[in-house]
């Protein structure tokens, strides 16, 4: 795959629409120093420094798509709270267009990270995770209902938060089957939930996940491959991406045409949210036109741009550009 390739398909991300459905949440940084050890139990006193927010979740996949050049709508629940106020700010802030519904029975979700001298010392988690039900989950799928006709591509962020419940998934797909033309649906998977995904266009685990779904480990070359077959006699799935980590990416374009995508990332400072990326940005491709394995690379050099930043990073166009210019024209292979 050529550099000038990549290029081209980079530019034509520009203004095409996604939307993201799932769980949303706050990703709460407290930055700082340790120094001494507490006197009233044996845990390191965090002086904090700094405190910054950012989208996390289903949202973090909208900001990585707006900061390619994308239109993302993003559609999701939060609480009725000042978390759930901020959240709202902060997806206008980002300029996001957003159908937020807000839930009176469960709080927003929120991980606040306590972080010293570049590593973090502990998390704090404030969650509700029931199933969406109800008026909730109504208000979620006529919000969906609404708007999908325009938008040819669909992700959904499964963060076991609630958001992505059976009952929903059973709705949304009935609903994406009576759309024409069909929408392709992408989804992050949650392990617990890997039976509710039956007949979606593409999976993005990582080696844990898909180990867990298949039911065994998954490391080398050949427990890969088992376990994207035994995920696609699960789930029924049309394609599979199973990220690899330092060793790139493995693409299944149905159970037989498997190609490596080796990484790009020339560091690795902090994984949090590389599959938002991941996902994002092929997503992003798909609506651009662009074929599988070219969405997936694109997607593999904005995953090695975000694991060299702190956080919940995204990579914006002209960042993946670079990338691409500094590097090696991708070696893929088959399988």
């Amino acid at each position: 795959m050529s550099r000038d390739t990549i290029h081209s398909a980079i530019t034509g991300l520009k203004g095409r629409k996604v939307m993201i459905i799932g769980d949303l949440m706050l990703d709460h940084y407290l930055m700082g120093g340790v120094e001494r050890i507490s006197p009233e139990a044996p845990v390191p006193v965090v002086r904090v420094e700094s405190e910054s927010h950012l989208l996390g979740g289903a949202g973090n996949v909208a900001r990585n798509i707006a900061a390619l050049g994308g239109a993302p709508l993003l559609v999701g629940l939060i609480g009725n709270d000042r978390d759930g106020a901020l959240l709202g700010r902060m997806c206008a802030n980002a300029n996001l267009v957003t159908r937020l519904i807000a839930d009176d029975g469960r709080p927003t979700t929120k991980k606040t990270r306590i972080i010293a001298h570049n590593q973090q010392v502990v998390r704090v988690d404030h969650e509700q995770a029931d199933a969406l039900s109800g008026i909730a989950l109504d208000s979620v799928m006529q919000a969906v209902e609404a708007d999908i006709a325009e938008y040819p591509v669909v992700v959904i962020s499964d963060y076991g938060k609630g958001a992505v419940s059976e009952e929903f998934m059973r709705r949304f797909m009935e609903l994406v089957g009576r759309c024409e033309p069909r929408p392709l649906v992408l989804v992050d998977p949650k392990t617990a939930n890997y039976d509710r995904y039956q007949g979606v266009d593409l999976l993005t685990p990582n080696t844990k996940e898909a180990g867990e779904g298949a039911g065994f480990p998954v490391s080398a070359r050949d427990s890969v491959i088992r376990a994207g077959h035994a995920l696609f006699d699960r789930l029924n799935c049309n394609n599979l991406l199973i990220t690899l980590g330092s060793d790139g990416m493995a693409l299944f374009e149905g159970p037989e045409n498997i190609t490596h995508i080796p990484t790009v990332a020339r560091k690795v400072f902090d994984v949090t949210g590389a599959g938002d990326t991941v996902i994002a940005t092929t997503a992003l491709g798909l609506s651009a036109g662009l074929d599988l394995l070219t969405a997936c690379t694109l997607a593999n050099y904005a995953a090695g741009v975000v694991v060299g930043q702190v956080g919940a990073a995204s990579a914006s166009a002209d960042e993946l550009k670079q990338t691409v210019d500094e590097l090696p024209e991708p070696d893929v292979s088959a399988w």
